[in-house]
């Protein structure tokens, strides 16, 4: 199969079967930005309605620019990888500032966004503003890895470069945004990764992977690193008034500006109980009496796992200060709701809110 007839075949194939999606054939370059942030790390179908609420409350890029950080994160609570909203934030308001609220439509001036890098700068230019860049991601890797039958580990540097060639080659310059919009939906939905439909794949006959019978060990993924795990100890300081403490992560720390109960890692030859205890002081300056066990559950972040126990606490003494974090809170039960807490946290905050607690916290 020549370039020729592999864009020609691609493209007709994704005319007749892409997916309907808010942020597709919009014209609106602050959409697909939008729409390629969230989609960093995230699947269409996680990132949809997200999409769809973070437009209905940030519907140009001046309403973003404008709002509060909180705000952004209240919105993106959920989606995870919080760097990437307060990064599309600050970089919301550089638009506005140095370019108008206009998105820029050249590769220097997008790439210093903050968040945009290679790939991201590739998608948008390519679909907002038709220039000719290639985008490689994990799908198109598929693809491509498949198709011209690469049996090297994928994770290598090289090997990724190799694959970039292709798609630079391979790439169709009357319709870039179309032609890198249609390889990525065709790795999605087709060249899957396991059980590729390789009947209905446009690409089929000149694929070395299908030719070989050696889609199910192309493309080669060396195995990931061990996951390490950690245990932390969490402490749900409760008021005399029924009131809880939170606190606010550092921006420039991972999960930053979002809420939290304070607590760290146990340390070795440490029970969880004098983590809490611990780190209690150490976060707040203050000493604490561990009343209850709360909660325990376990949670999964892209490099790392935890086990989460949630105990519930007393002020003994001291006026808690936020000593590592931007700033600490006493709030009620029922203001939780109010503030953006990442994923683990909400489970706690939720468990608080629910009338199963409120009711135990009224037989006592």
């Amino acid at each position: 199969m020549t370039d020729s007839e592999f864009r020609t075949k691609l493209l007709a194939w994704y005319d007749a079967n892409k997916r309907s999606m808010p942020w597709r054939d919009c014209g609106n370059p602050y959409y697909i930005w939008l729409s390629e942030i969230m989609l960093q790390q995230t699947r269409v179908d996680q990132a949809t309605p997200y999409f769809t609420t973070f437009i209905k409350h940030f519907p140009t890029v001046y309403d973003l620019a404008e709002a509060e950080q909180q705000d952004v994160l209240s919105v993106w609570e959920g989606l995870g990888y919080y760097s990437r909203a307060r990064y599309l934030h600050h970089a919301a308001k550089t638009v506005v500032a140095n370019h108008n609220g206009k998105v820029p439509g050249t590769w220097d001036e997008i790439t210093e966004l903050k968040g945009i890098g290679p790939y991201t700068a590739s998608a948008i230019l390519s679909i907002a503003f038709q220039e000719p860049y290639a985008v490689v991601d994990g799908n198109v890797i598929r693809v491509l890895s498949r198709y011209f039958g690469i049996e090297d580990d994928v994770r290598r540097s090289a090997v990724k470069t190799n694959i970039q060639e292709y798609a630079d080659e391979l790439l169709d310059r009357n319709r870039p945004g179309d032609f890198n919009q249609a390889i990525m939906e065709l790795g999605a939905i087709i060249c899957t990764p396991s059980n590729p439909d390789c009947e209905a794949c446009p690409l089929a006959a000149g694929c070395i992977a299908r030719k070989k019978v050696k889609t199910d060990t192309i493309p080669y993924k060396s195995p990931a690193k061990k996951v390490p795990h950690h245990n932390i100890g969490v402490g749900i300081l409760v008021s005399d008034e029924g009131q809880v403490l939170i606190a606010m992560r550092p921006n420039d720390a991972m999960l930053g500006g979002l809420w939290e109960f304070p607590g760290g890692k146990q340390k070795e030859n440490e029970s969880i109980q004098q983590t809490v205890s611990r780190e209690l002081k150490e976060e707040l300056g203050i000493e604490a009496k561990i009343i209850e066990p709360f909660m325990q559950l376990k949670h999964a972040y892209s490099h790392f796992k935890i086990t989460l126990h949630a105990y519930i606490c007393e002020l003994v003494e001291g006026n808690p200060k936020p000593k590592t974090s931007q700033q600490v809170q006493w709030v009620s039960i029922e203001q939780l709701d109010q503030f953006p807490f990442p994923k683990a946290n909400r489970r706690l905050t939720d468990k608080l809110m629910s009338e199963e607690f409120r009711q135990k916290e009224l037989d006592l």
